[in-house]
């Protein structure tokens, strides 16, 4: 390995043989600045040699994902401990990008946690640990320390603060009684010098010496930060008042700078902390919802074991009133639940055998019996909650500006009071220019603006959570305000999904028979139409015929083989592409299919044998939601693969603007990129498998909850309600927080940017600056704390 090159060793995923192996290499090869690529099938592993300044770690992961195969990365979440501001959090970020193999890093100043993503193959947490230290500051693994932990410690934290603040207010009370005698003119109250000095000592190098650590930690690290700034503002104050007093000068002293701006910024990050400390209410409310217990049914006997305890496929009793421990199926009685704190919805669902219940959601009447299906963090509170943990630990594009700024805003400010020091030393005097000078330090605050965006993001993901809205990352919270069109499923999105048999006509008039048969060849289905006719059969009692061979063609319907006969069940194209003579029954059809009707015609080569009419029903409110999406100027689009007829007479009922029929699956992404090369911004809403690569090609992509596990993974929002109203609501959502990053914002840069000047030219008393500099971040975070009133707004609410 040459000098200047890296070596790193990446997992691969999905490879299979030997030509698998060749193709990693060959294309690994192929980027500018990759000097060797060796690719192990039996490890599972690629050896990269490439130059950093030709290539980087990202586009080697680009080249294997282009290539069709995957890298195995990991993610872990660190508890930061020691940063103060945005600076700091810039610093610990900085520090861990430079770890060989760190993918992406983000460091959240309002959490004080750390996501970082890295290539386990060359990474150890340990090194994540190693590189935060090595910054100044601290870090453990969050996934070793539990919340309980997490919350005593933090109460320390805040213990320890308000002690410190009280050491220090007990001090500033003769101080700021000193200080209101010079303003006063009378000078009622003046202590001794040497008085002075001993207790300016007691709180500068006591409850003051944090920010002179942090200011030593940050510039030995080659940075700055807020500690920076409080450190040279109050030993400025100190060391020149000490001189004066040594040289035995009594007027002029400027103690009371020292000891009430340290008190005063305490208590701004007393108050601070109080407040953070609420923004993350929503995942202690998430946390405090779990069952604590379960009662086992063992050998016809019940046993209370605590829920850690709970097994798959353990039969569990529920009686009225509690809590539904574990995700499950109920295998024995009726019920209703109250899901609110799953879906936001206040009305209780009836449940019986074989319906599924989620841990966490209230039993109201009845007791039942459930079998245990999905425990520990795999069931759906522990998904909601990391969920919406990873969103609050995530960065909103808008972010990027705070950083960019924070980033070079302490040398800025430290060179703003040289020149104020300079310029009023040699026009005014030197006191005046130590006390402006001074004031500048201590008015400026970087801390606002960290806390600006990601105090906003973790109340408004935690309401969203609330309100049965998840959502994945900032990013896509912060993209659904831009949306400007939105592209509905039809199937269980703008429907309900589960369609009903409206008409049943036979050629030959067996209606049954032609029941039996269709029904039969449905078995192999999973589409709710086909379903939709499975469930007739079952109401009529017809028996059905063995299934021997079964194929779905999608866009066009199936082909199944029954009674050793081959059987086409399907629409227009495909009774025309196998040559069946329906058109004498063409008129009926088409009027089914102008009522919303989803016709299916059966026949076998040359022979037709009728058709079954399906009919999907609106959801209730539907309709509704589409009018609000477009009272809100978004564009409603519907997608389906029903036949245009069908489709109109669907969209027509909603009210959509425009209708997407007789799409087949693999082309609902093309259609979705279609509206984005338009310029528009496209939020694609669906519930299937069939719709995860759409819901993965729009710019946010929406999953009904009540949909399939894949269209959720492939959506960075879930709605857990099936309900299009939602939708409406998660862009309020979004729009409410941005407007609330965008105050926060306004104020702390209208607050920076109006009193730098103003401690510039003298006119603000250190005392003053310092109470001023304490506020601002609370104000910040206060500001964020209104986004917790946020409401969803329905017309017809």
């Amino acid at each position: 390995m040459t000098e200047g090159t890296k070596r790193i060793t990446l997992n691969i995923t999905g490879m299979t043989c030997a030509t698998c192996a060749t193709r990693v290499e060959k294309n690994l090869g192929k980027i500018e600045g990759v000097s060797l690529s060796n690719v192990n099938l039996a490890s599972e592993k690629a050896t990269v040699v490439y130059d950093p300044a030709k290539t980087n770690l990202e586009a080697l992961i680009q080249q294997v994902q282009k290539t069709g195969y995957g890298v195995l990365e990991e993610k872990v979440d660190l508890i930061i401990t020691g940063m103060t501001c945005a600076a700091c959090a810039n610093r610990v970020e900085k520090a861990l990008k430079k770890v060989d193999g760190v993918l992406r890093a983000n460091v959240n100043l309002a959490s004080e946690k750390a996501s970082v993503t890295f290539i386990p193959a060359q990474t150890q947490i340990s090194q994540l640990v190693a590189a935060v230290e090595k910054a100044g500051y601290g870090a453990k693994p969050a996934a070793d320390v539990s919340p309980r932990t997490e919350e005593e410690e933090r109460e320390k934290r805040y213990r320890r603060e308000f002690n410190a603040f009280l050491f220090g207010a007990i001090i500033s009370i003769p101080f700021l009684l000193q200080m209101i005698s010079d303003f006063s003119g009378y000078s009622f109250f003046m202590m001794p010098g040497p008085l002075q000095w001993v207790l300016a000592t007691l709180v500068q190098f006591t409850i003051g010496w944090r920010f002179i650590r942090g200011a030593y930690n940050a510039l030995r690290g080659g940075s700055a930060n807020m500690d920076v700034l409080v450190a040279l503002g109050t030993l400025a104050a100190y060391l020149y008042s000490t001189v004066l007093l040594f040289l035995n000068i009594r007027h002029g002293l400027y103690f009371e700078a020292s000891v009430v701006v340290i008190t005063l910024i305490i208590l701004g990050k007393l108050l601070e902390a109080k407040a953070k400390g609420r923004t993350s209410n929503a995942i202690k409310k998430l946390m405090g919802l779990k069952a604590k217990t379960a009662h086992l049914v063992r050998n016809g006997e019940t046993v209370e074991i605590p829920i850690e305890e709970v097994k798959v496929g353990d039969l569990l009793l529920v009686k009225a009133g509690e809590k539904v421990p574990v995700d499950g199926e109920i295998v024995e009685g009726r019920t209703s639940i109250d899901e609110s704190m799953l879906t936001g919805e206040s009305l209780p669902v009836e449940k019986g055998v074989g319906d599924p219940v989620t841990g966490a959601t209230l039993n109201k009447h009845g007791s039942f019996t459930m079998k245990a299906t999905r425990v520990g963090s795999e069931t759906a509170l522990a998904q909601i909650i990391r969920m919406v943990e990873e969103a609050q630990g995530s960065k909103a594009p808008i972010q990027s500006l705070a950083d960019a700024i924070s980033g070079v805003f302490v040398p800025i400010v430290i060179g703003i009071a040289l020149v104020t020091f300079l310029l009023t030393y040699f026009f005014v005097d030197f006191n005046a220019a130590l006390i402006s000078a001074v004031a500048v330090l201590v008015i400026a605050c970087p801390c606002a603006l960290g806390l600006a965006t990601p105090t906003a993001i973790m109340v408004g993901t935690g309401k969203g959570a609330e309100h049965g809205i998840l959502i994945r990352s900032a990013e896509h919270l912060q993209l659904l305000k831009e949306v400007n069109a939105v592209v509905l499923d039809k199937t269980g999105t703008i429907t309900k999904g589960k369609p009903e048999v409206t008409e049943l006509f036979a050629a030959d008039g067996e209606e049954e028979e032609l029941l039996r048969r269709v029904a039969s060849a449905e078995q192999g289905s999973e589409h709710p139409l086909g379903e939709a006719i499975l469930e007739r059969a079952r109401e009529k009692n017809i028996s059905l015929y063995q299934l021997t061979n079964f194929e779905a063609i999608p866009g066009y319907g199936i082909r199944a083989t029954i009674n050793d006969e081959e059987l086409f069940v399907g629409n227009k194209k495909l009774m025309d592409r196998e040559e069946i003579p329906y058109r004498p029954h063409l008129s009926r059809i088409e009027e089914l299919e102008g009522k919303g009707n989803t016709v299916m015609m059966a026949g076998k080569k040359g022979i037709f044998l009728g058709y079954v009419a399906v009919a999907d029903t609106v959801k209730e409110t539907s309709a509704q939601a589409i009018q609000e999406l477009k009272k809100m100027g978004i564009q409603v689009i519907m997608i389906t693969g029903d036949n245009a007829r069908t489709a109109k007479a669907i969209g027509d009922e909603v009210g959509v603007d425009r209708i997407l029929a007789e799409v087949l699956p693999e082309h609902k992404a093309l259609e979705v990129e279609k509206l984005k090369k338009e310029g528009k911004r496209v939020a694609m809403v669906g519930d299937g498998i069939n719709d995860a690569p759409a819901l993965a090609a729009a710019d946010v992509g929406i999953a009904i909850g009540t949909g399939t596990d894949v269209a959720m993974e492939a959506a960075p929002i879930t709605l857990m309600r099936g309900d299009l109203l939602s939708i409406v609501e998660s862009i309020q959502l979004s729009r409410a927080t941005m407007r609330k990053i965008y105050q926060n914002f306004f104020w702390a840069f209208g607050y920076n940017v109006v009193l730098i000047p103003v401690a510039a030219f003298g006119l603000l008393n250190p005392v003053l600056a310092g109470a001023a500099m304490a506020m601002s971040s609370v104000s910040v975070v206060t500001n964020t704390l209104f986004l917790n009133r946020w409401k969803p707004r329905h017309q017809g609410a």
